[in-house]
């Protein structure tokens, strides 16, 4: 037995079980899947989850690792940023460009939110900007 996540032409998600790959692709074929939700017939298998064998346990458990390490290191640039820089939110390209063109605030601080488009624009205008994963400190995760 097989079983597949599935995605229609809606988007909708849910998952059906097969005998093997091959009575999959034989019950698609001849539109006999249908979404559960819309019942579309037009259903593909959407991204899954691969079978992880025994010998791969040590690499996975070594990419473990490296992410729990990586995310960590982001919550203390997180947790720096949030307490030595001022939070702007969408005001942020406004902001940056009162401090880049104006002398007197030169050393301040600050954080915030900008559109692809936002951020081109101030890259163009010569003013320096980062953007950094902004990820939740979920204890779960």
């Amino acid at each position: 037995m097989i079983k597949y996540l599935l995605r229609c032409k809606q988007s909708h998600e849910f998952e059906s079980w097969f005998s093997n790959s091959k009575e999959y692709e034989k019950l698609n074929k001849r539109k006999l899947i249908e979404c559960i939700f819309c019942k579309s017939k037009e259903v593909d298998k959407s991204i899954m989850s691969p079978n992880i064998s025994a010998k791969n346990i040590s690499e996975i458990s070594d990419i473990n690792k490296d992410f729990f390490k990586f995310k960590k290191d982001l919550l203390k640039t997180r947790r720096y940023i949030e307490k030595n820089f001022e939070f702007v939110g969408d005001k942020f390209p406004s902001e940056a460009r009162e401090i880049y063109y104006d002398n007197k605030n030169k050393n301040k601080n600050i954080y915030g939110t900008a559109s692809l488009k936002e951020r081109l624009e101030l890259e163009e205008e010569g003013i320096e900007l980062t953007s950094i994963p902004w990820i939740e400190n979920n204890k779960n995760n």
